[in-house]
């Protein structure tokens, strides 16, 4: 079989890609679940359902429903792209940048007044700490994805006959929104 043999080959089984691309999405995201379930285990484990009065309660509302929303305007991002409304589409992606950085800005004070009721060496600030940095990381590295997209998309590198690379930062994005819900009440709730 010779080199030109095998890439025709390769380049006419393409339906076989976007499926595997999901499917590998899929599993990816279900690692993560592991990995984010062990960290709310062990917070549950050392701590039981113990949470400090000094809690920033109002800020840590607020910072949810920045991250919330950012679901709805990644989606209208990732819409727009599929029917090819590219101005849309680098809109609803800045906003969601935009909500993400407003979140982090959150994060950072939280950690800040964190460090001075709750610091790392006790129980809860352990928990506390190991949970919204993990998230925290994957805000980060979602940015850098919605960031890929965008500069990728403005350049013509996606359209509604190929928008996986959108939907697949999109789909992560959604997961780590998903994580925040669960992170949320099991820090500032229970």
């Amino acid at each position: 079989m010779t080199a030109d043999t095998m890439h025709s080959e390769y380049h006419q089984d393409t339906a076989f890609q976007p499926r595997a691309n999901r499917l590998g999405l899929w599993f990816f995201i279900m690692s993560e679940c592991f990995l984010f379930g062990a960290f709310l285990s062990a917070r549950y484990f050392t701590t039981g359902t113990f949470r400090p009065e000094e809690l920033n309660q109002k800020l840590a509302l607020a910072i949810t429903i920045v991250l919330l929303a950012s679901s709805i305007s990644a989606y209208l991002a990732e819409a727009s792209m599929a029917h090819n409304e590219r101005k849309r589409f680098a809109l609803w992606t800045t906003v969601t940048i935009g909500m993400a950085g407003i979140f982090l800005i959150g994060v950072a004070i939280e950690l800040y007044e964190a460090t001075l009721h709750y610091p790392p060496g006790t129980p809860y600030g352990s928990a506390y700490f190991m949970l919204i940095g993990l998230h925290a990381f994957h805000v980060i590295t979602g940015m850098v994805g919605l960031f890929i997209v965008l500069f990728l998309g403005m350049r013509g590198r996606f359209g509604s006959d190929n928008y996986w690379g959108v939907e697949g930062v999109v789909k992560y994005w959604h997961f780590v929104d998903l994580a925040w819900v669960l992170i949320y009440p099991t820090l500032y709730l229970f």
